[in-house]
């Protein structure tokens, strides 16, 4: 059975995907690994599995290739002999034998893979250095010019889903750049890759046997099923058991193709189908940046609007916040920084990435693709804070020295952080790595 979005039939869609695809992530990544992350209000950690839909925060995982050479896929007599064991856990899944010989045709052990899941936890950034990057001037421009060419599209989903256009268009923009960073890797290789790798093996073994299940459904060739390292796919980087369980026929084709480079409706209306089944409710908002008084301790209370206001926590214009359901207050960076009132589509949306960062990045982008203001509280960065377009100057000026920089994009991502290093410690400053106005005058300089 396929659910026609765009034809308004929206009702039975989960009994209609999940009673096929099996048991059903609770939400759509992996889980973390005990031990690697900071507390999420402190410190973003990109490229960490998470309790969501894929395993990875984005905007500036995608930001650049690592300096090394990019290995490439390798004969493993041990690998090839796993795929044999593979195969018969495969068959009796109900794999068909072409669907499966098909799909293994010429697939061989990445070392790429395994050196991307290796070394995750390497770049810490923090919350405000994230949301720069977030909610770039770049990222709102290409989010606005997104909508209005999809507008009828979206607002045909948000009618049908009841999950605001600006939203899923700031899902898109964040997990994929609004389709231009989708990943080209092949997903059948680098699940059999990682499940054979052991690690996680039994997760990555789950994904593969969803990631065949979506071949044999016709919903996608071989050679187009194409994502991240970690198997997340398409526009909005689903993992094989979500879209199982979730993606939808936004187009009525009889496909859910969430990978069309010409029509991203399956993807977007997927996005909105996942949104709504998590309990996503329209006209509320995701959260609103706040005032609190001096010396404000929330902890994990939730209340009213009126209850806060009454508490001394306003909107950031001081006038109180309309009764829109229960919120806490979020303090990101503690008692400094910005504050933000968040209600329950805060928690739908981090069931997409369980992270609080992430679930601000989406919130706050989709407001500024809305026309929305900026952030307006200062962050405490240790250190004198440049533009966007001073950003990309000192990629310009680091790259010209000689470091390795792929994009001028004012995204400061590990490389970026790298070649800043790099070039402090060439002229004997310390090393923060810090996008800063120092760094510039000294590049300037030197």
């Amino acid at each position: 059975m396929r659910i026609c979005v765009l034809g308004a039939v929206v009702t039975g869609i989960l009994s209609a995907t999940a009673a096929w695809a099996g048991p059903v992530e609770t939400s759509l990544r992996p889980h973390l690994r005990p031990g690697t992350v900071t507390p999420m209000d402190v410190v973003v950690m990109l490229d960490v599995p998470v309790n969501a839909i894929r395993p990875v925060l984005r905007p500036d995982t995608l930001q650049a290739k690592p300096d090394a050479l990019i290995k490439v896929a390798t004969s493993n007599k041990a690998f090839d002999r796993w795929i044999d064991g593979f195969r018969g856990r495969a068959l009796a899944a109900g794999i068909k034998k072409s669907v499966f010989n098909n799909a293994f045709r010429g697939i061989q052990y990445n070392t790429d893979v395994i050196d991307k899941d290796r070394n995750q936890a390497e770049f810490k950034k923090q919350i405000w250095d994230y949301l720069d990057s977030a909610a770039s001037p770049d990222r709102v421009s290409e989010g606005q010019k997104a909508l209005r060419k999809h507008r009828r599209v979206l607002e045909q989903i948000e009618r049908s889903y009841g999950v605001e256009k600006e939203v899923v268009t700031a899902v898109w923009g964040l997990e994929s750049r609004y389709g231009t960073r989708m990943g080209d890797i092949n997903v059948i290789e680098a699940m059999a890759t990682l499940a054979y790798d052991g690690r996680r093996g039994v997760f990555f073994e789950k994904q593969l046997i969803a990631a065949l299940k979506i071949l044999q459904s016709g919903d996608v060739a071989p050679r187009n099923m194409t994502g991240s390292w970690a198997g997340a796919m398409g526009h909005t980087q689903f993992i094989p058991t979500s879209y199982l369980a979730y993606a939808v026929d936004a187009t009525g084709d009889g496909k859910r193709d969430i990978w069309s480079k010409n029509n991203p409706a399956d993807a977007l209306a997927s996005t909105a189908a996942y949104l709504k089944r998590f309990g996503w409710v329209k006209g509320m908002p995701w959260g609103l940046e706040v005032k609190v008084p001096k010396g404000f301790k929330p902890g994990n209370a939730k209340r009213m609007p009126s209850d806060w206001a009454a508490r001394g926590v306003t909107d950031i214009n001081g006038r109180a916040i309309k009764n829109y359901g229960s919120a806490r207050i979020l303090m990101p960076a503690g008692n400094a920084g910005a504050k933000f009132m968040v209600f329950k589509n805060f928690d739908v949306i981090k069931r997409y990435n369980n992270a609080d960062a992430y679930a601000i990045g989406v919130g706050h982008l989709g407001d500024r693709i809305g026309g929305g203001p900026a952030i307006q509280a200062k962050w405490p960065r240790g250190y004198t804070p440049v533009t966007f377009e001073q950003r990309k100057e000192i990629q310009k000026r680091l790259k010209r020295k000689g470091y390795p920089l792929e994009k001028i994009d004012g995204l400061i991502g590990p490389n970026t952080v790298k070649s800043i290093k790099g070039f402090q410690a060439s002229i004997g400053v310390k090393q923060d790595g810090f996008p800063s106005a120092e760094l510039l005058q000294q590049l300037r300089r030197n």
